[in-house]
């Protein structure tokens, strides 16, 4: 099962997209959760806490219906263009089980994919986790016949930032007119280890500094659209780590009570750092940021994830269409928007680094099986 020369995805025969996954159920929740920290000791007294925020949503995560939804639209954007290319879909932490979906390939005669990341941004856990599993995965199934490579971090590029305005328009339309133009924007990611953030990238401090760049890029789209220019910072939420451990602060309750003190009239909760609504998503901000708010009377309204936005789905092909291109010819046109430029293709060494564990990861370049490729 290889693509035909002179295919449009040639030298791919499928795309994978990998991503967290989540409980469907009420007895899927705490054996989810004892994956997502599997290594760490975590007890389930402290697990069972956490579970509570899943069982409020009958133990149901959105983020796996989601996933259905985005390997369904991208399917119908591959026909669209006529690119004849199976998708497959993997999780990290619940099924489908990207080990299974490793084998399922193995067993269609998959020889080499490229791999869609749901996580934007340049961190351990949103790109060298990934790549670590990769390579767990694939050896697990057997499947080291097939080459894996990771398609670029897109944080940037104009399919992730310009649904992201179009989002944020869209939430300050449904405040209060009186509110609308001095609402704040409150750019919300998850939360990491200060170390973890240091480290991020291969040259540092890149979580941070991409979060910054596109909660800047979304601003000033606002500010285009709509004539008016709103003030904002980026927050973070989900700290899940041990209080003497530095995570990224400020978090988004503390920062909407100071909001609230400051007269601040009306607050957009933008979730930059979310491709989809997890239950970071879900809990953390609509349930948690939103009582917050609503026992100060401040009116906050919360933008939409990328999701299956039109724009979001196309990027996806375009990101493999791209990256094929670079494997069979010249250097294609890669489209991003501010200053830090499309990011690479192949992972170099040392880039977000595993600080606890030495790993194998695939789709680096230190992995082993490298074939091609151009940072």
């Amino acid at each position: 099962m290889s693509a035909s020369a002179g295919a449009p995805a040639s030298p791919y025969d499928a795309l994978l997209i990998l991503s967290f996954g989540g409980p469907e159920g009420p007895e899927d929740v705490l054996p989810f959760l004892r994956n997502v920290t599997s290594g760490r000791g975590i007890p389930d007294d402290r697990l069972q806490a956490v579970a509570q925020h899943y069982q409020g949503f009958g133990g149901v995560s959105p983020i796996n219906a989601q996933n259905r939804a985005l390997v369904a639209a991208v399917e119908a954007e591959l026909a669209e263009r006529q690119v004849d290319l199976p998708v497959y879909w993997g999780n990290r932490n619940w099924a489908p089980y990207l080990a299974d979906t490793f084998a399922v390939m193995r067993a269609d005669g998959v020889r080499r994919v490229a791999v869609f990341v749901t996580a934007a941004y340049a961190s351990y856990s949103g790109c060298r986790q990934y790549r670590e599993d990769l390579a767990a995965a694939v050896e697990a199934a057997g499947a080291a016949s097939i080459q894996v490579d990771k398609l670029r971090h897109y944080f940037n590029h104009p399919g992730f930032v310009e649904p992201s305005v179009d989002a944020v328009v869209d939430a300050l339309a449904a405040l209060p007119e009186e509110a609308r133009r001095n609402a704040h924007l409150a750019f919300v990611t998850h939360s990491v280890p200060t170390e973890m953030a240091v480290s991020s990238g291969p040259d540092g401090d890149a979580y941070v500094r991409q979060h910054g760049e596109v909660a800047a890029l979304v601003a000033a789209g606002v500010a285009a659209r709509t004539g008016a220019e709103h003030a904002w910072d980026l927050v973070y939420c989900s700290r899940s780590g041990p209080p003497a451990q530095p995570w990224l602060e400020p978090d988004i309750n503390d920062h909407l009570e100071a909001l609230a003190a400051a007269g601040v009239p009306a607050v957009v909760v933008v979730p930059i750092g979310f491709v989809s609504d997890h239950m970071e998503v879900k809990y953390d901000l609509d349930t948690e940021a939103a009582q917050t708010a609503a026992a100060r009377d401040l009116p906050v309204h919360r933008a939409a994830t990328a999701g299956v936005a039109p724009r979001f789905v196309a990027m996806v092909v375009d990101l493999l269409l791209e990256r094929a291109r670079a494997e069979t010819g010249p250097q294609p046109e890669r489209p991003c928007v501010g200053s830090f430029g499309p990011s690479h293709d192949i992972c170099p060494v040392g880039c977000c680094p595993n600080l606890r564990t030495a790993k194998a990861a695939l789709a680096g370049a230190d992995s082993p099986r490298l074939v091609t490729g151009r940072s």
